[in-house]
């Protein structure tokens, strides 16, 4: 079976081949300690916050360490606002003697290198962890017996060591509680744990908050067991952590219990039990969650259905949906899947898309898994680093900033490429776990078994009839009668243990699922396939020593974090679209899940744009059992706002000889569509003001100006005849709203 770290090494958008044709001194020293971070966060704990925050303070030493010796002023640690904080590296002067590039290298090596040795100290796989660091840094030819961090020397060495020190004295008052090891100062669920492998879900009393989960054996995404079988909520004060570009404008903070909670780009509240019924006559809560167990039935290729998985007909999605009631036409409860429109072209071939035609229920179970970052894995900020790296190995790509001018020097190209993206990683984590911290989201497992043991609520008629239970949907969700007799899936002659006292199984709620682990055996060679199942005994796709992630479910971190990621890359490449114009992973038969046989095909995973990429991720995580859509599209819309607030953010630090770039104006309030959009079509464009005079400016990537005016009213249109393909940047100014908007043209 192929294991999970390579998974991970192959990961995205290149074949095996050419990545083992690029040799390591084509990368530049920062990409191979940022390699060394990943592999670190690999066999650590898997906790996305805390590794995000990794990823930053990594990625930013390492841009300071460049800036510094590069002679540009404005450093990331030199700005920041903390209270006691102090950052003076002015008095540092490299000898003219001196090579800059060797000193950039010192530096950064230096300063990487004390802090992974510091932030992993205490990690389950500690020693391959040093072992890794002490390995690159030797082989680059460093002393790691040299501690020195005075700058009058101009030592770079010394330098590295003196932003390590920073950096780690920056951690201890960022409100992250590190020196506690992250523990959670205030938060305490209100739900008593429950056990997944008993029948339903007794322990829950408020069914729109979180429920821990006790495990007989708990391993976590990395594949540590975590001693204590009852994991607490990771990090729900989160977004008290100092963020990177979010502002005040985005914060809102609420109490509770006498702990402030910091939530910023507030998405409102998620939908709740004792919403109104709809027009189907049940509510936004029982159709999400109804729909999460609805697609564990097309984790199943035995059923024969065939999807084109190719950029023809997946990717492209119209706009999300704004509102809670507005998810129901941007999923497909029956088929699976989303809105896409697809691509009629490759852009870079000219070509259409050629049809990738695979078994749905191969395609859902690999997407699940590749998306879910398992066992030795990066967690999902890590992923996306992964994502970046082997983007900038492509033989088509070039380092040229936002995909103009000149060509950049690998080394300046990589720091800036990471110093930007995990600033964004941080902000997602700040923004998604401050909204998961705040509303304490209940999960799938809690919720659908839950509603189960409460009944149905479609026919008042019935005995188990129950306002808060699960809707009856025809081939999804039904009464269990005597001719569902079916062992070891439904046996109808048991009596299960339902709040004490044992009740007939005819009568309770089954679902058409994925049947669950109980069914696998042997992973290498059993699949446990689709039946008709006992609600109450309703799995997530995922392994029974992990279930569900350890933290409230709205809003989703996937998704915040692959949306705020695509922005970056689109932004800081210049192009929405993969190098070539389509991003592929394979999946080999037999070879790739994990926790049953599969996939029974070849599956070629594919992207055109960074964005489809996000989407699917957002999508796996439904078919996984995780999270249902009202805790997807809130996330997505998180992320889009965030990934270019720090895009742009970051490029506020990129002043050097060759570049001068200016703040350009937050994104606040706008909606563009179509986007993409098609050379020749109208950019139409939505505002929510009622200020009658409104300034719009479009313009490309290094300036130039396409389109400027002054029109009143709300509504917009912008005519892109003769408009060259690529990334655009809106600019909007009110008498009351300021913003910019990534457009994208192709």
């Amino acid at each position: 079976m192929i294991s999970i770290i390579y998974k991970s090494l192959v990961i995205s958008i290149l074949c095996v081949l050419v990545c083992s044709q690029i040799d390591a001194q084509d990368h530049s020293v920062a990409r191979e300690w940022n390699e060394v971070v990943l592999e670190s966060i690999r066999n650590d704990l898997a906790r996305p916050t805390v590794h995000a925050r990794n990823l930053f303070h990594t990625s930013a030493a390492m841009y300071d360490a460049w800036a510094i010796i590069n002679g540009v002023p404005n450093t990331y640690f030199g700005n920041v606002d903390v209270e006691g904080f102090e950052f003076d590296a002015e008095s540092f002067v490299l000898p003219d003697s001196v090579d800059v590039r060797v000193a950039q290298e010192t530096a950064i090596s230096y300063a990487c290198y004390r802090l992974i040795l510091y932030r992993f100290r205490f990690s389950p796989g500690v020693q391959s962890i040093y072992t890794s660091a002490n390995l690159l840094f030797q082989e680059l030819g460093y002393n790691p017996d040299f501690f020195s961090s005075d700058l009058s020397t101009g030592d770079p060495a010394a330098l590295g060591n003196y932003i390590a020190e920073k950096v780690i004295e920056y951690g201890q008052a960022d409100n992250s509680n590190e020196s506690r090891n992250f523990a959670n100062k205030h938060y305490l669920p209100v739900n008593n744990a429950f056990a997944p492998k008993q029948f339903g879900n007794q322990s829950v009393s408020d069914l729109n908050r979180w429920q821990p989960l006790s495990l007989d054996v708990f391993i976590d995404q990395s594949g540590n067991q975590i001693f204590g079988n009852t994991p607490p909520f990771l990090s729900p004060e989160w977004g008290n952590v100092t963020p990177f570009a979010l502002q005040e404008d985005d914060l809102t903070v609420y109490t509770r219990d006498g702990f402030d909670y910091k939530v910023y780009h507030d998405p409102g509240p998620p939908p709740f039990v004792e919403s109104e019924p709809g027009a189907a006559g049940y509510n936004e809560f029982q159709w999400g969650f109804a729909l999460v167990s609805a697609w564990g039935s097309h984790l199943d290729p035995a059923d024969s259905v065939k999807v084109d998985i190719s950029p023809a007909t997946i990717g492209n999605n119209p706009p999300l949906p704004k509102t809670i009631a507005g998810l129901r036409d941007f999923y497909q409860f029956e088929s699976g899947g989303d809105a896409s429109q697809g691509h009629e072209l490759n852009p870079v071939t000219g070509q259409p898309y050629e049809r990738n035609e695979v078994l749905r229920g191969d395609f859902t179970r690999v997407l699940a898994e590749f998306w879910a970052d398992g066992p030795d894995s990066e967690t999902p900020p890590g992923h996306w680093f992964t994502i970046l790296n082997d983007v900038m190995d492509h033989p088509l790509f070039v380092r040229k900033f936002e995909g103009t001018g000149e060509e950049i020097d690998t080394l300046e190209y990589d720091v800036k490429a990471y110093f930007t993206l995990g600033g964004a990683m941080h902000d997602a984590a700040i923004s998604a776990w401050g909204v998961k911290g705040w509303y304490d989201y209940i999960r799938p497992v809690s919720a659908v078994r839950a509603m189960a043991e409460l009944g149905q609520c479609t026919d008042s008629t019935l005995a188990n009839y129950h306002p808060y239970g699960l809707p009856l949907i025809d081939g999804y969700i039904g009464v269990i009668t005597p001719e569902d007799h079916n062992p070891p899936y439904i046996d109808t002659s048991e009596l299960i243990f339902v709040e004490g006292q044992r009740i007939p199984v005819i009568g309770q709620l089954k679902l058409r699922t994925w049947a669950g682990p109980d069914y696998i055996r042997n992973p290498q060679v059993d699949q446990a396939g689709v039946q008709w199942v006992q609600a109450g005994r309703w799995w997530p796709y995922q392994r029974p020593t992990f279930i569900t992630p350890n933290f409230a479910g709205y809003v989703s971190g996937h998704s915040t974090y692959s949306r705020a990621a695509a922005e970056v890359l689109t932004l800081m490449t210049g192009d929405s679209y993969f190098p070539g114009g389509v991003g592929e992973f394979l999946a080999p038969k037999n070879e790739f899940l994990v926790f049953e046989e599969g996939p029974s095909e070849d599956v070629l995973l594919q992207w055109a744009t960074y964005q489809d990429a996000s989407d699917q991720t957002s999508l796996s995580r439904i078919w996984g059992g995780i999270h249902p859509p009202a805790d997807d599209i809130p996330g997505r819309l998180m992320g889009q706002k965030i990934g270019v607030d720090a895009y742009f953010y970051a490029r506020t630090f990129f002043k050097t000889s060759s570049t001068d770039y200016e703040p350009i104006d937050r994104f606040s309030g706008i909606d563009v569509f179509p986007n993409p959009i098609h050379a020749g079509e109208a950019i139409r464009i939505q505002l929510d003001t009622d200020d009658t005079a409104v300034n719009i400016r479009l313009s490309d990537l290094q300036g130039k100006v396409l389109y400027a005016g002054t029109q009143s009213g709300s509504t917009f249109r912008i005519a892109t005849t003769g408009f060259p393909a690529g990334v655009y940047i809106l600019n909007v100014l009110s008498e009351t709203k300021s913003g910019v908007m990534k457009v994208i043209l192709q």
